[in-house]
Parts: structure tokens; C-alpha cells; sequence
């Protein structure tokens, strides 16, 4: 009987490490297929949200001011 239990033991024992193994590579493909992913990001240039955020603020106030700037000067012309 206690052999069969060192068998049992030692199957658990390998499967348990196995499973250790398997979550180590899949950790170590995450990682690198991410830094894959981001150098492939970086390569094409491409802005963060928060860039192109902030660059759509300004262009949203450089269009009011225009707008503004419009008004006055259609204001002016029209006084003349």
C-alpha cells in the first residue's frame, strides 16, 4: 500500500511542477509578444491617448478663437 502512495505522491508531484512549468512559459509568452506588440506600436509612430487628446484641445480652441476672431472682423466690415 504505501508503495501505490509514493506512486500517487510522485505522479502529483510531476504534474504539480509541470503546471508550474506551463504558467511559467505562458508568463513568458505574454511578456514577450507584449514588447513585441509595443515595439511594433512604437515603430508606427502612433500617439497616446492623452497626446492626442491634448492635441484635440487645442485644435478645439484654435477653431473657437478663429471663430471668434471671424465674428469680429465680419463686425468690423460690416461697420464700415
Amino acid at each position: 500500500m504505501q508503495t501505490r502512495n509514493k506512486v500517487f505522491d510522485d505522479i502529483s508531484q510531476l504534474m504539480t511542477n509541470a503546471m508550474g512549468v506551463a504558467q511559467g512559459a505562458r508568463e513568458e509568452a505574454q511578456t514577450a509578444m507584449k514588447s513585441m506588440l509595443d515595439r511594433w506600436l512604437a515603430d508606427r509612430d502612433f500617439v497616446t491617448r492623452e497626446e492626442f487628446d491634448a492635441v484635440r484641445a487645442m485644435a478645439q480652441k484654435a477653431r473657437e478663437e478663429n471663430m471668434a476672431l471671424k465674428a469680429r472682423l465680419d463686425a468690423l466690415e460690416s461697420g464700415k
